[in-house]
């Protein structure tokens, strides 16, 4: 199952729990973007056989492939200089 990284699992809570964020927000990552690769979104729900992660007060929502690619990686984040979340992926120790 993918972990979270203390850093991502910082930067998600603090994205997730906005004032203005609706109560239940999680990271959402699905496989159905335009381009090969994964989508990052925030979710109010999880949808349908979504997997999902709970870690240290942040949730992420995994669609089914993406559960599947990312079953033995690590999800870390930064903040770029200019203030914007980047994602990385790696493998699990």
């Amino acid at each position: 199952m993918l972990t979270l990284t203390e850093n991502a699992t910082t930067i998600i809570t603090n994205l997730t729990h906005q004032p203005d964020a609706p109560e239940g927000t999680a990271l959402r990552i699905t496989s159905d973007s335009p381009e090969p690769g994964l989508a990052v979104t925030t979710a109010t729900s999880a949808q349908p056989g979504d997997q999902v992660v709970e870690q240290q007060g942040a949730t992420v929502y995994l669609d089914e492939t993406a559960a599947t690619l990312l079953d033995d990686k690590v999800l870390d984040a930064n903040l770029t200089q200019e203030g914007k979340v980047e994602f990385a992926i790696g493998q699990q120790a």
